[in-house]
């Protein structure tokens, strides 16, 4: 059984009308799921559905076969098996980034502190923050923080992880950190669904395209051959998009 599935999603707005048109994802556990599209395509509205920071209007989503969807009451609950990493870092800046990495742990799941704090300081090591365990928010650069704010994650000991965007707020000389973390993770056999522009990291992380457009799957394919090989002339056109940009970025010294 897959650990997530997603079937005939329906997300609406009552401003905007339909975002999600019948989406439906099934996740193996391992399996890092690329998730690519335009802007305003219903990406990120996705993930904020599946760990519910968004109610739905049809469909249902099941983590590892047990149905989430729309159980507000239990919505905490759930969120401590589906971690997510937002590109606002949102860590609070009157704590450092041990108190940070504690705080969900200790207070959500009722953790012991100190065997919590040992996971953490591992976890920092690894992405190579130990020295900044008593440092605050503002003493960090902005790829610090975006690593503290996945080892926040981490430390919830999530069955899920997602990613939304997580590099777009970054210079692009941090964004090269974030994404090395995001490659160890992957290759230790962490069940990811990840948004992102960056082809290239898409590329080399995904077991499986999943290229969105206008609130419905347009194509679902092995990396490989969606970037070489696309099937449908949507994808073609936004990869295409893609590499007249970088072009132009290229010519203008970006």
């Amino acid at each position: 059984m897959p650990i997530l599935q997603i079937k005939n999603l329906v997300k609406s707005y009552k401003e905007a009308g339909g975002v999600l048109e019948g989406v439906s994802l099934d996740v193996e556990r391992g399996e890092v799921v690329v998730i690519l599209g335009p802007s305003g395509c219903g990406k990120s509205t996705l993930l904020r559905c599946v760990n519910g920071l968004e109610s739905i209007q049809g469909g249902e989503i099941y983590l590892d076969g047990e149905l989430i969807s729309n159980r507000v009451k239990d919505m905490h609950l759930i969120r401590q098996r589906i971690g997510m990493v937002f590109q606002s870092y949102d860590l609070f800046p009157n704590m450092t980034v041990l108190q940070n990495v504690l705080l969900g742990p200790i207070k959500a799941q009722k953790r012991d502190k100190a065997q919590v704090a040992e996971q953490a300081k591992k976890l920092l090591e690894r992405v190579g923050l130990l020295d900044k365990i008593n440092s605050y928010p503002k003493e960090l650069s902005g790829g610090q923080k975006q690593r503290v704010a996945i080892v926040r994650a981490l430390c919830m000991n999530p069955e899920v992880l997602l990613f939304d965007e997580v590099t777009a707020a970054l210079d692009p000389e941090m964004v090269r950190e974030v994404l090395d973390v995001m490659m160890d993770l992957a290759k230790e056999g962490r069940t990811m669904l990840i948004v992102t522009h960056q082809l290239e990291f898409a590329r080399a992380v995904a077991d499986r395209i999943v290229f969105i457009d206008q609130g419905v799957i347009v194509e679902e394919a092995a990396p490989e051959q969606f970037f070489t090989a696309p099937k449908t002339e949507r994808a073609k056109n936004f990869l295409d998009a893609f590499k007249f940009e970088k072009r132009v970025n290229y010519a203008e010294g970006i």
